[in-house]
């Protein structure tokens, strides 16, 4: 790893020690709030992430930062995704940590010109640390990957029916299920893009495509030897936060049959 893998890692550690581990399974509900129907936000969300901004702050001076709760609070924290800026999302998975479940994470991206640079992935449960930097590679733990299919004869594809409409529940159920073997998503894109690259799922698609989820996930993906883009394949970028949209998957090839089998309804479909 690289002096700058070594820091981030400490940090992301340490704010796994010190606030997300201790309050796994501990949260009283009035630490727990909703920001928007569905849209949950704890204490530990805000402490990471006023840790994680003083530290990166730190580290680089000179950098902006783009936080998810920060933006919440303030939309105009998003004009910053043009510059150099750090992304981060304090507890990835907040549904499933503030209901005492896994799997959950701590992201951090480095970005400029609305390009990813740099992408750290910590799961506080496992300690494992996925990790890229442009053009230099996907590592777990310090150890260069290679994104691995499933190898079922049926492909698996991370599509959830909960998060869409009725008419494409019924599209998915007549034109994905014969030719993949879906699978519930795990709500956390912190585990999402490590299924994709180490043997577990073969293809997920995203309508939200919201820097802090997405960032470090799709760098890390893509250096990996997966592919991970916009449906018409153009690159995703950190400041296209509102364009919806993004398919991933283990490999190009597997990439392109799953975006055949939607080509009547991109834009549309899951």
């Amino acid at each position: 790893m690289t002096a700058l893998d070594e820091e981030i890692l400490s940090l992301l550690r340490f704010a796994a020690e010190n606030s997300v581990m201790p309050r796994w399974q501990n949260l009283a509900e009035s630490e727990i709030e909703e920001k928007a129907k569905g849209d949950l936000v704890t204490v530990v969300d805000r402490e990471v992430e006023e840790f994680l901004t003083e530290a990166l702050t730190k580290l680089a001076p000179g950098v902006a930062v783009v936080g998810e709760e920060a933006a919440a609070a303030n939309p105009a924290v998003l004009e910053r995704l043009s510059d150099a800026c750090w992304i981060i999302d304090p507890v990835d998975g907040t549904h499933n940590y503030a209901h005492g479940r896994t799997p959950f994470g701590i992201i951090v991206a480095l970005a400029d010109g609305g390009e990813t640079i740099g992408g750290w992935i910590y799961d506080p449960v496992n300690q494992r640390f996925c990790h890229a930097r442009r053009n230099e590679g996907a590592f777990v733990n310090g150890e260069r990957i290679a994104s691995t299919a499933t190898g079922e004869n049926m492909p698996i594809a991370a599509i959830s029916k909960l998060f869409i409409t009725p008419d494409q529940v019924k599209w998915v159920e007549e034109h994905i299920e014969p030719h993949f073997r879906l699978v519930e998503i795990p709500r956390c894109a912190a585990e999402q893009y490590p299924r994709l690259a180490l043997g577990e799922n073969d293809i997920s698609s995203f309508n939200r495509t919201l820097p802090w989820d997405h960032a470090a996930g799709v760098l890390w993906l893509n250096e990996a030897g997966g592919k991970a883009t916009r449906y018409d394949g153009g690159s995703y970028r950190v400041d296209e936060h509102a364009r919806p949209g993004l398919l991933a998957a283990s490999s190009p090839a597997l990439w392109d049959d799953y975006r055949k089998l939607i080509e009547p309804l991109v834009g549309k479909a899951p």
